[in-house]
């Protein structure tokens, strides 16, 4: 039963840290033209931090092991970062294009592969291991396509931004490793914990 509470109270605290940071864009519209969102912009961004937050919340629900925790904060970060880069600006060019679409599958795989490692640590380490590899594939299939002449990319642009989530992916994975050395038990213990 205090386990159901809490969970209820950290729902309840992710969407409170949603709307708050939904209110930075909302204060600056009144007071400058600089910011223009309309309705779809706050669904999207309030969509995407409640769903980072609540993605932090279930991977952690059930380790005490601190490097774990950084580890799912790390790889969280790096995510919401990721998608939110992609739907803003666009991680090739701007806007919508093919290379844009084709950088949605790495968030996909780290999101995917975590559920199926049941977020285990030593799964969540392959899983981090992996979302680089696709990052990389992402990325010569880009210079293949020859998607850096797009409109406003180039290709030290592209190198610069696989470059930095790969580096993030990474940094994850080696403190998720760390978190799996820490004792079989806490493995075994967050493994039984798959399910609320």
């Amino acid at each position: 039963m205090k386990k159901q509470e809490r969970f209820s109270r950290s729902i309840i605290g992710v969407a409170l840290v949603t709307v708050l940071i939904l209110m930075i864009p909302l204060v600056a519209m009144q007071f400058t033209d600089e910011v223009k969102w309309d309705a779809p912009d706050f669904i999207v961004m309030g969509a995407l931090i409640f769903s980072t937050g609540m993605g932090f919340i279930l991977i952690t629900r059930s380790s005490p092991n601190v490097a774990y925790r950084i580890a799912a904060a790390l790889t969280s970060a790096t995510v919401f970062l990721m998608v939110w880069a992609n739907l803003a600006v666009g991680l090739i060019g701007s806007g919508p294009n093919p290379g844009n679409l084709l950088y949605m599958a790495v968030p996909a795989v780290a999101i995917v592969g975590s559920f199926m490692s049941n977020f285990n640590p030593s799964g969540m380490e392959r899983t981090m291991y992996t979302t680089t590899i696709v990052l990389v594939i992402v990325t010569a299939i880009a210079f293949l396509a020859n998607m850096d002449q797009y409109p406003s990319s180039s290709a030290t642009e592209i190198l610069a931004v696989s470059g930095f989530f790969a580096m993030l992916f990474i940094v994850s994975a080696l403190i998720f490793r760390f978190a799996a050395k820490q004792g079989p038990q806490e493995a075994e213990k967050l493994n039984g914990s798959g399910n609320i």
